[in-house]
């Protein structure tokens, strides 16, 4: 059932809580005042963003402990030999200890190229473009350049819905009480949904959209809808309604 503008905003003023944030990676990117710290722990905690959260959370540690609170300057100065060593024994799911070590080259020599991954994204990036999606797809052509990233990053040219680079974008981009922003060169407006199964369900129970694929064209579908509701920034309302399924004190269907 369609939804109107008033019961979009009710959600956001709701639930778009700091408090309400665990579990999520998002709240490894709290620790980090320095947008160049904060734009390397963002990409990380998003593209290692797939299974149950609290695996998530629990591998995330892993890959972060050893940088010892500067992600900027452990990626800078790592080796693929030393990743190998300090990296020695991880594994996530379809993710090896190769993969995670050709990531985190991949982060380190988009850094020497571009500066940060943020001045690499504009490259990519014209405001003539209706969204984001040339300049993240852009981006994750150039984290991928080398090879190594199956399960990552995702092959830009495919129909995928790149759920958790814009998840990244979303952390990056935007910022509120949830969000904690950083970059500065991006308007939200051009936002696009991190789409997966689980908000699939909610937009098609919120009347945003009735495709059956949660692909790119259904997340850009969802982005326009909810940009009748916020044209600045429509994908505020993102966190808000993802709230309901992963929270245990919440569930989808009382939406």
């Amino acid at each position: 059932m369609k939804k109107n503008t008033r019961y979009f905003d009710d959600l956001y003023t709701r639930y778009n809580k700091r408090a309400l944030c665990s579990p999520d990676p998002l709240q490894f990117l709290y620790d980090y005042p320095d947008k160049r710290d904060r734009e390397i722990t963002a990409l990380t905690a998003a593209c290692f963003a797939y299974g149950n959260v609290k695996q998530i959370l629990k591998n995330l540690n892993t890959v972060f402990t050893p940088m010892r609170g500067r992600p900027h300057a452990f990626v800078l100065g790592a080796s693929a030999a030393g990743l190998r060593r300090t990296f020695k024994d991880f594994k996530y799911r379809f993710t090896t200890r190769e993969e995670l070590c050709a990531f985190l080259l991949a982060v380190r020599r988009v850094l020497k190229k571009h500066g940060s991954l943020e001045a690499c994204f504009l490259t990519h990036y014209s405001e003539s473009d209706e969204s984001v999606l040339p300049a993240l797809r852009g981006l994750a052509r150039e984290l991928r350049a080398e090879g190594g990233l199956s399960s990552l990053v995702p092959d830009p040219d495919k129909n995928s819905a790149l759920k958790r680079l814009n998840l990244f974008l979303r952390w990056m981009v935007r910022q509120d009480e949830v969000d904690p922003g950083g970059w500065d060169g991006v308007p939200a407006s051009k936002l696009i949904v991190p789409l997966d199964v689980h908000m699939h369900r909610i937009a098609r129970r919120l009347g945003l959209t009735k495709r059956n694929a949660a692909d790119i064209t259904t997340a850009l579908e969802i982005s326009r809808a909810l940009k009748k509701h916020c044209p600045q920034d429509p994908v505020k309302y993102d966190f808000c309604l993802t709230r309901f399924g992963i929270r245990d004190d919440m569930d989808y269907k009382d939406l």
